[in-house]
């Protein structure tokens, strides 16, 4: 009998992307051709996006202002001029200066629209020398990005998710920190609903939590215009991605004038946001000094955040931007939630003051960054009965003033890439769902303590525990000892691990030395 021909998997175009991207490598690190890449997909984009409504207004019949930049910009697309357009980068991709052209298009293209300002890769092209036939492959493939096939299926803001994702993936620890692991940040979007109002990140990043928060809008039937969108990042060239990410998707955002330390130059001084989502870097030492911020006013009520961790700063920095109805829902590294010193006198008093709403340990091997187990935080400045809008969702909260919500998900999640973790839909649905029933009125006697997965402390219980925000202080196990700090236990473990390897080795070494002695030549 025949065989079977095996059918051959056609390539996403996402894929095809990331083949040609990765064949620009050897002569730029990844670290820059990001930008390469991000940059040239964001030019294709925005010139599609000019044509379209080039072809409309001669449609119209308005051939005369085709050149007028105002009936562009009014339609929230950018005007590009004849330089700065796909067709002639494409037109001219064989040509030895074609990164010089590429440059000067992105350039111009900054220049004629404000509200790029500070976005596009500047002089990337030309200054890392890249291989012409290399460069000319990648536009050659980017060309056959069609923004036009499906406008519900924003091909363009799902290669540039992947692309974040998969430079995340490639740059690994130390790096990578622009991007937060996309199932992360929908639990988080899920949990904390930013329905409308104001929302903010104060380590903004690539803008992902931004990008998720409007589809979380658009996917409940909401209007995104009834939220305003305001953030800070540190780096530059993460700023740039964060500034095309939220271009290519229309979504307009106040980052600040620059990119700026939140600490140091705060660009949101006035701001009170209705929802803050935020993975800030993890225990970050000396981001002040001895005598700085002393007296700032976001630590107001708190004492001063020590110079050795940021940790708390962030918190406070949040708190202080919080509305009266405002929900923040953020990551740290778990040292947060028992550290000693001015971080337990902060954490007593935000409990006291009766923000704290949840704490959630996630799973290990979630970021690409780290791998060890974190936190996720929900403050809320607002724990009383009330009954708020979702758009196609009402919500009517309970009183959980004097309550926590703990719940341990590290046994949850699955395989992601080999070496990580990530939640499926399914997962995010029960997380998700278990908080909202622990929040509503409806749901008052559905809540139930689940042992190894969630746990409704009161205040009295709180204050026994000293304050600890340690779930396995609180939720009952059955199965575990939970008295053991199971990221602690694992390390331990590989350090017995190695030891017994360590003996082992010794043990062979030391009777091979025996068989020679004897005249023996033995392999073990």
């Amino acid at each position: 009998m025949a065989k079977k021909a095996k059918v051959k998997k056609q390539k996403s175009i996402e894929e095809s992307l990331w083949d040609s991207a990765n064949a620009l490598r050897g002569t730029v690190e990844s670290s820059e051709y990001k930008h390469v890449v991000l940059g040239l997909i964001f030019l294709k984009f925005a010139s599609d996006k000019f044509v379209n409504r080039r072809d409309e207004l001669v449609a119209e019949g308005k051939d005369k202002f085709i050149d007028m930049a105002e009936f562009y910009t009014m339609k929230n697309v950018f005007y590009l001029p004849p330089d700065a357009r796909w067709s002639y980068i494409k037109d001219n991709s064989k040509q030895d200066d074609v990164a010089i052209k590429i440059d000067t298009a992105l350039f111009t293209i900054e220049k004629n629209n404000p509200s790029l300002k500070g976005a596009l890769p500047d002089n990337y092209f030309s200054r890392l020398n890249m291989d012409v036939s290399k460069l000319s492959s990648l536009i050659d493939t980017i060309n056959n990005i069609d923004t036009n096939t499906d406008k519900a299926e924003d091909i363009v803001g799902r290669v540039y998710e992947y692309f974040l994702a998969k430079f995340a993936l490639k740059e690994g620890k130390g790096k990578g920190e622009f991007y937060t692991p996309k199932s992360i940040v929908n639990l988080i979007t899920e949990m904390i609903e930013p329905y409308q109002g104001k929302i903010y990140d104060p380590a903004a990043g690539s803008g992902g939590m931004f990008v998720q928060s409007i589809k979380f809008i658009e996917s409940h039937h909401g209007d995104k215009k009834e939220v305003s969108i305001y953030g800070q990042e540190y780096t530059s060239t993460t700023y740039k991605l964060a500034k095309m990410n939220l271009a290519i998707r229309g979504i307009s955002a106040n980052l600040g004038d620059v990119p700026a330390d939140t600490f140091g130059k705060d660009q949101h001084p006035n701001l009170k946001a209705d929802f803050i989502m935020a993975n800030p870097p993890f225990n970050q030492s000396k981001w002040r000094g001895e005598n700085e911020l002393i007296d700032d006013p976001r630590w107001a009520g708190y004492e001063v955040p020590p110079v050795s961790n940021a940790n708390y700063a962030w918190i406070l920095n949040m708190v202080s931007k919080l509305s009266h109805n405002g929900v923040a829902g953020f990551i740290l590294a778990n040292g947060a939630i028992s550290g000693g010193g001015e971080e337990y006198k902060i954490r007593k008093k935000l409990i006291e003051n009766r923000l704290v709403e949840a704490i959630v340990i996630l799973p290990r091997n979630m970021f690409y960054t780290t791998d060890i187990s974190v936190t996720l935080w929900i403050l809320n400045n607002n724990k009383t009965e009330r009954t708020v809008d979702k758009g196609d969702t009402q919500r009517h909260y309970r009183n959980r003033k004097d309550d926590i919500l703990f719940m341990d998900l590290r046994q949850s999640g699955i395989p992601f890439e080999k070496k990580y973790t990530h939640f499926s839909e399914d997962n995010i649905k029960d997380i998700t769902d278990t908080y909202h029933i622990w929040q509503e009125t409806r749901f008052e006697e559905e809540y139930k303590n689940v042992p190894e997965f969630c746990y409704s402390a009161n205040i009295e219980e709180v204050r026994k525990a000293d304050y600890s925000l340690v779930p396995s202080k609180y939720i009952e196990f059955i199965n575990r000892d939970e008295n053991i700090d199971f990221d602690d236990k694992m390390t331990e473990l590989k350090y017995e691990l190695a030891d017994l390897l360590r003996k082992e080795n010794e043990s062979k070494a030391a009777l091979l030395n025996v068989f020679k002695e004897l005249g023996y030549e033995v392999e073990l």
